[in-house]
């Protein structure tokens, strides 16, 4: 068994912007309010026919071509959503299609928020096992189509967009790019703390019950995938964590002591993007060269269903 790398990164948002003020247009709120909460200052709206897998094939064409990757050589698929438009075909095969990928195991992951570290996991243990050769994992959401936007607990959270990862097996210990071990797990408990229910769905959560649980419970798990990654916390060169609330990212990073990181704040341009907020901010920190090759970065994602995935990988 080999590990696996991440070759290149990619991401994609919608060109609508909606800041707080055009917000509060229509929602009883304003800048200061939002911005002192949750630290948000804008989001991106996806146009009525701007669909999950539209965005996800969007961001997976940028990342296959910064790895150099042919479509035919991709033999594996996964994107992690919450707020697909319909259940079948998936929204993998429709990017499969979409992109022209010739018969790709095509597989959809919903565990909300921490979508993408969870199937980032997946396809680094499909690797190991030779199952697949290359894997394109994607996260991407729609979750303004999901927010009641008479509700401003949550309209002032929600955006949208799609970040997405070239996996390959990786050629030696210490491969640039090399994909740590994950650290998973659930609260089951508090599942309904964070839902998407009803029909048409809507998103609602109890705030105040995450960012408790958040605050209290994730500080020594964040920990625990740095030392299954066999890195210490002073060593990372970023932090890249689920962007829910800089109250929650900000403490959080602190908590880990790793002053020399940079911390992933793509929160308060994007607003939360569910489970594609982690490609999305490491994308981003990538493309701005923030990041050197080779270099650790801790990522971590939490939130509905109350689930948690993270794994330390080395910069593409």
């Amino acid at each position: 068994m080999t590990g696996s790398r991440i070759l290149a990164l990619g991401h994609y948002q919608p060109g609508k912007v909606l800041t707080n003020d055009d917000l509060a247009k229509f929602v009883d709120t304003n800048d200061e309010w939002i911005r002192s909460r949750v630290g948000i200052r804008a989001r991106h709206v996806a146009a009525g026919d701007e669909t999950v897998d539209m965005m996800a094939a969007h961001a997976a064409a940028k990342a296959l071509a910064g790895a150099g990757t042919k479509t035919e050589d991709v033999d594996l698929v996964m994107v992690a959503t919450c707020t697909a438009e319909h259940r079948v075909p998936s929204m993998a095969a429709r990017v499969a299609e979409r992109l022209g990928i010739p018969a790709p195991a095509a597989i959809d992951v919903n565990v909300s928020c921490s979508g993408f570290t969870h199937a980032l996991a997946q396809a680094d243990h499909t690797l190991r096992a030779g199952a697949a050769s290359r894997a394109l994992v994607i996260a991407a959401e729609k979750l303004t189509g999901v927010t009641d936007w008479n509700d401003r607990s949550t309209a002032v959270l929600t955006g949208d967009g799609a970040g997405a990862a070239v996996v390959a097996p990786a050629a030696g210990p210490g491969d640039a790019g090399a994909i740590g071990p994950v650290v998973w797990g659930s609260a089951p408990e508090m599942g309904s703390a964070v839902r998407i229910e009803g029909s048409p769905p809507v998103f609602a959560q109890e705030g105040q019950a995450v960012y408790r649980w958040a605050v209290k419970e994730l500080p020594p798990i964040v920990r625990r995938v740095c030392e299954r990654g066999g890195v210490a916390p002073t060593d990372l060169a970023a932090i890249v964590l689920h962007q829910a609330n800089l109250r929650i990212i900000e403490p959080l990073a602190r908590s880990l002591g790793a002053p020399q990181a940079v911390v992933a704040t793509d929160v308060t341009e994007s607003g939360n993007t569910s489970g594609a907020s982690v490609p999305l901010a490491f994308s981003k920190l990538v493309a701005r060269g923030e990041v050197e090759s080779g270099a650790p970065v801790l990522l971590f994602a939490f939130g509905g269903n109350l689930s948690y995935a993270g794994q330390v990988v080395r910069c593409p």
